[in-house]
C-alpha cells in the first residue's frame, strides 16, 4: 500500500473477528519492529508477543482495553541497555520504544489487520503479571487481529487540526 494512503486509512480497531492472526504476520510485524531505530542503535526493545489463552485472559487483570483480541503485543524497552543523553541524564528507551511499536502498528495496518495503542494500562500489574524483570519498562500494548464486520473508526478519527495549527516555520 502507498505509505500516505495508508496514514489516511488505518485506524484505531476496538472490535475484532474471531480469526486468529497467522504466524506469517506475526513474523512480518515483528520485523517490522526489529527494523525500527533506535537512539544509538542500542535496540532497547523488548517485544512480548501475548498469544496463548493464559496470556490474553491474564491481560484482562491489567487493562479494560484489551478488546477480546486473538492477540497482543506489548512492547517494553530496557531501562538498563537504553542509551541516555548527557545533557541531562534523560533515558531515551521510551522514545526508543515509541517508534518501534510505530513501526509494528503501521505494519499491522499493512497487513490488513487492526489494533489500537493502549497506553491505558497498569505497568505494575503488566511487570507482575508476566514476571518481568525490573528493568523493563512497559510502553504500549497493541490488541491486534483481524477488524470485525461492523468496526469503524471512531468519529473523531477523521477530524484533523490544519498544518498551521500544529507546525511553525522559524
Amino acid at each position: 500500500m502507498e505509505l500516505m494512503k495508508l496514514f489516511e486509512e488505518r485506524f484505531s480497531v476496538r472490535k475484532f473477528s474471531d480469526k486468529k492472526v497467522e504466524k506469517e504476520k506475526v513474523d512480518l510485524i515483528l520485523e517490522a519492529g526489529r527494523l525500527a531505530p533506535t537512539a544509538v542503535d542500542f535496540q532497547p526493545q523488548r517485544i512480548f508477543v501475548l498469544e496463548s489463552e493464559k496470556a490474553l485472559a491474564d491481560l484482562k487483570n491489567c487493562t479494560i482495553f484489551h478488546f477480546d483480541a486473538p492477540l497482543a503485543i506489548l512492547v517494553c524497552y530496557d531501562k538498563n541497555e537504553s542509551w541516555q543523553r548527557k545533557y541531562d541524564g534523560h533515558n531515551m528507551g521510551e522514545v526508543d520504544a515509541s517508534i518501534v511499536a510505530t513501526h509494528m502498528m503501521l505494519e499491522v495496518a499493512n497487513l490488513g489487520l487492526g489494533t489500537t495503542w493502549v497506553g491505558h494500562f497498569d505497568p505494575q500489574a503488566i511487570i507482575n503479571t508476566y514476571k518481568l524483570p525490573e528493568n523493563f519498562v512497559p510502553v504500549a500494548l497493541f490488541p491486534i487481529g483481524y477488524p470485525a464486520n461492523d468496526a469503524e473508526p471512531s468519529p473523531k478519527h477523521f477530524e484533523r487540526k490544519q498544518i498551521t495549527e500544529t507546525v511553525k516555520y522559524l
